[in-house]
C-alpha cells in the first residue's frame, strides 16, 4: 500500500464496521475517521489519490458484517479494508465467535485481492452495562491475536486510547459522545493510529479544513426557494431569521422558538431529547427542521465539570440528525455560544463559555463566539457568520 501512495497511483480503501466507523450524530453527521484517515494519507503523500468508501453499520456485528461484506466491501474493488468490529459483538457474540468471524473477513477480503489493516476497538467508560471496559479489552485482545496470526497489521486504538487516560482521564473523556463512542475529537485519534499503521509515521490531523458548504441542507432549500424550518434556542431566534435573510433577499423562514429561560443543563437536555433526532424517528411522518441553533445561555450550569460535559454533549447530540450513514435527509445545526447575546460576563461565565467551547470543539458543527473587544451587535456577528456558512467561503 505504501508503494502505491508513494507512486501517486489511485488507491481505494474501505472502512469496514459498526457505528463508530459510519458517519452518525457522535461525530457531528458528515464525516468520520475513514474521511480523516483519507485527509492523513493525503497529508503524508501528496499526490496521491485516495477513494474513501465508508462501510459502517451502526448496531453490526461481525456475523452481520459477513452476510453484508460481498455488496458493500469486496464489490467495491478495494486495494485495502480497514475493519473495525468489536464493540456490538461484545454485547452479543462470544470471543470464539468474534475471532472466527473476523478471521473469515481477512480472508475473504485477501481472497479478493485486496490488503487489510484491523483496529482494536477503542476504550470505554463504565456506563455501558452491556460493554464492561475488562470485557470491550478482552476483544481487543482478540484482534491483536488475529493479526498476530494471520500476519495482519493492527491499529491498536484501544490502546492509544488507554495510554491517554493513563495519563489524564478528563482528556480521555474530551474524545468521548458517550460511554463507547468516539467524538470527532476522538474520531482525529483513530484515524491518525490508522495512518501511522499503514504509513509506519504519524500524520497529524490537529487542524482540520472546515466542511464546505458549512450548512448543505439550508442552502439546499434557498437555492431552491423552498422555506427554511428554524428550531432556535432564545434569543437566537429572533435574530436567525433577518441573519438568513441579509444573504438571501426574500427568503422564507419559519422559526419555532426554544425556550431556555430559567433551564439548567439536564433541562436541557431532556428538551433537546423530546425535540431531536429521537423523536423524528418515534415519528416518522413528522416534519423535521432544517436547521437547529443551539444558544445555551450563560446561567444553564451544571452541579459537576463532567456533569456540564455530559450534557452539553448530548444537547448537540440529540439536535442533530442520525447521521448520512442512515440514508435520509439531515438537517443543520449552528453553536451559538453565550457571549455572542451577553458581551458583559462575570468570571463565572467566562469559566462556562470556555468550558462550552472545549465540548463543542469535540464536535464538528459549525459555531459563532464574540472575540474579545468585538463590540458589534449579535445581529452583526450572526449575519457575518451566516454569510460564510451559506456563501462557501471560509468559516
Amino acid at each position: 500500500m505504501v508503494q502505491e501512495l508513494s507512486a501517486g497511483r489511485p488507491v481505494k480503501i474501505v472502512c469496514f464496521g459498526d457505528s463508530i466507523t459510519g458517519v452518525y450524530y457522535h461525530s457531528g453527521g458528515r464525516r468520520a475517521w475513514c474521511d480523516l484517515l483519507g485527509l492523513a494519507l493525503e497529508r503524508g503523500y501528496p499526490g496521491t489519490r485516495v477513494e474513501m468508501i465508508n462501510a459502517g453499520v451502526s448496531g453490526n456485528t461481525t456475523v452481520a458484517a459477513l452476510k453484508r461484506m460481498e455488496k458493500d466491501v469486496l464489490g467495491q474493488n478495494p486495494q485495502l479494508v480497514v475493519v473495525m468490529f468489536g464493540m456490538n459483538d461484545v454485547a452479543g457474540i462470544s470471543p470464539e465467535a468474534f475471532q472466527t468471524n473476523l478471521t473469515e473477513i481477512v480472508q475473504r477480503a485477501r481472497g479478493k485481492g485486496a490488503e487489510v489493516v484491523l483496529m482494536t476497538p477503542n476504550s470505554v467508560g463504565p456506563d455501558d452495562a452491556r460493554r464492561p471496559p475488562w470485557r470491550v479489552a478482552q476483544y481487543a485482545e482478540i484482534v491483536r491475536r488475529v493479526g498476530r496470526e494471520m500476519d495482519v497489521p493492527v491499529a491498536d486504538t484501544h490502546r492509544a486510547f488507554e495510554a491517554i487516560r493513563t495519563v489524564d482521564p478528563r482528556a480521555w473523556t474530551r474524545l468521548m459522545s458517550d460511554p463507547i463512542h468516539p467524538n470527532l475529537r476522538g474520531h482525529r485519534v483513530l484515524a491518525e493510529e490508522v495512518a501511522a499503521t499503514i504509513s509506519g509515521r504519524r500524520i497529524s490531523l490537529e487542524s482540520l479544513p472546515a466542511l464546505q458548504p458549512g450548512w448543505p441542507a439550508v442552502l439546499a432549500r434557498l437555492q431552491a426557494g423552498q422555506a427554511v424550518k428554524v428550531v432556535a434556542m432564545k434569543p437566537v431566534d429572533g435574530l436567525i431569521g433577518p441573519a438568513i435573510k441579509s444573504v438571501f433577499h426574500g427568503a422564507a423562514i419559519e422559526v419555532t422558538p426554544w425556550e431556555v429561560d430559567q433551564r439548567s443543563l439536564s433541562d436541557l437536555e431532556k428538551q433537546a431529547r423530546d425535540i431531536g433526532w429521537l423523536k423524528f424517528r418515534e415519528h416518522p411522518d413528522s416534519q423535521p427542521p432544517d436547521l437547529v441553533v443551539i444558544a445555551v445561555p450563560a446561567g444553564a450550569l451544571a452541579a459537576t465539570v463532567d456533569q456540564f460535559y455530559r450534557s452539553y454533549t448530548w444537547i448537540m447530540n440529540w439536535s442533530l440528525a442520525v447521521g448520512k450513514s442512515t440514508g435520509k435527509p439531515g438537517w443543520d445545526c449552528l453553536v451559538v455560544l453565550p457571549s455572542v447575546a451577553q458581551p458583559a460576563q462575570d468570571q463565572g461565565q467566562q469559566a462556562a463559555e470556555s468550558l462550552a467551547l472545549d465540548v463543542v470543539l469535540g464536535q464538528d458543527l459549525p459555531w459563532l463566539q464574540r472575540a474579545p473587544g468585538d463590540t458589534r451587535p449579535a445581529a452583526e456577528l450572526l449575519a457575518q457568520k451566516l454569510n460564510s456558512l451559506l456563501r462557501l467561503k471560509e468559516n
